[in-house]
């Protein structure tokens, strides 16, 4: 595995964000076709399009909120890590103007830089890209799904 660094550091699992997803687009868009060929036929294909079609949704949006929440649930423990790496360097929390995402990006800044970067990051309101790009030696983290 390659050393990660802000070029290769998003993670991509092919089988879930292309294969995946290529299949429920195929297959909303097959459902909507279905849909629209049995408009007006009254012998229950109509209600089975439909069903195939809020099915297809449903699952469209199980995709989307199967990757969401475990992302929420790693912010939060990303927060409280980088809070707590905070306060073990400064002996203070970390400042309260920092939002999630800055936190987030945050991590992969090495020991002997993320106080000052998280100062600059929250005097200058810096967006994550642009603090990923400040760190100067990476430090990986392997375990962000």
């Amino acid at each position: 595995m390659a050393t990660q660094n802000y070029s290769n550091h998003v993670r991509y699992v092919f089988g879930f964000h292309v294969v995946l997803f290529g299949i429920l687009v195929l297959t909303l868009i097959g459902s909507f076709v279905n849909l629209y060929k049995s408009w007006g036929i009254h012998d229950g294909r109509f209600y089975c399009a439909a069903l195939i079609v809020v099915l297809v949704v449903c699952c469209g949006m199980l995709f989307n909120y199967a990757r969401v929440f475990p992302l929420k649930a790693q912010d939060r423990a990303i927060r409280a890590e980088e809070n707590l790496r905070h306060f073990v360097l400064t002996g203070k929390l970390l400042d309260p103007r920092l939002e999630v995402k800055q936190i987030v990006a945050l991590r992969f800044a090495p020991d002997d830089e993320f106080a000052g970067l998280a100062r600059k990051a929250a005097d200058g309101n810096m967006p994550p890209a642009d603090i990923k790009r400040a760190i100067k030696n990476w430090k990986a983290d392997d375990y962000r799904v």
